[in-house]
């Protein structure tokens, strides 16, 4: 489990694709703190950490992860948001966060507001409709609030510590991002249908 509060800003150094998957190597300053086996987010993603050394750690990503996820795009130099999982003593100062990637969205425009910045991202519907206005959506790891929402897809608003500590700071249009809705709305929704489904 994370919450969207990026501890690196780590960089892909290779990508080892094959038929049965690929796998990254990252350098990061989170390694030292990294077991073999131990999950680390990863732009969002949540991988299991392997062949850990002092400064990079491996990672497997299974076709499923490559098909939700921008991974399947990853290249050697790219930086990418890292989050440690959290323990239970840890505060929540973002929101709860599985590291399972709804889809994938396309920023269709960057422009300034004030010391802030609004990213607005296309989506499709079905990431959509568990975004609320006010409400929480991770975005490439990172736990933001949804600004604006329409029927194409929502704003979100970057401060000055967000722009600095996390990849979104370069982002450009035309960019991909992973998506993770709040679980909580899906777990409602299910809920839901299964109650109109009983009556």
């Amino acid at each position: 489990m994370f919450t969207g509060l990026v501890a690196d800003r780590g960089a892909i150094e290779a990508v080892q694709a094959t038929d049965d998957g690929v796998r990254l190597t990252l350098c990061t300053r989170l390694a030292s703190e990294l077991a073999e086996g131990d999950s680390i987010a990863v732009n969002g993603v949540c991988l299991t950490a392997t062949d850990v050394q002092a400064d990079r750690f491996a990672a497997d990503v299974m076709h499923e992860t490559l098909e939700r996820s921008t991974f399947a795009a990853a290249a050697a130099g790219a930086h990418v948001n890292l989050e440690l999982a959290l323990r239970a003593a840890d505060r929540l100062g973002g929101h709860i966060m599985q590291g399972h990637v709804d889809g994938v969205g396309t920023v269709t425009g960057v422009r300034a507001d004030g010391f802030a910045r609004v990213v607005t991202i296309a989506a499709a519907a079905d990431v959509l409709r568990y975004v609320v206005l006010k409400g929480s959506i991770a975005v490439d790891g990172v736990s933001l609030t949804v600004a604006r929402i329409d029927g194409e897809g929502f704003d979100v608003s970057l401060i000055p510590e967000t722009l600095e500590r996390t990849s979104l700071g370069a982002v450009k249009a035309g960019a991909a991002v992973n998506l993770e809705v709040d679980v909580l709305a899906k777990y409602v929704e299910k809920l839901l249908d299964g109650r109109a489904a009983a009556g």
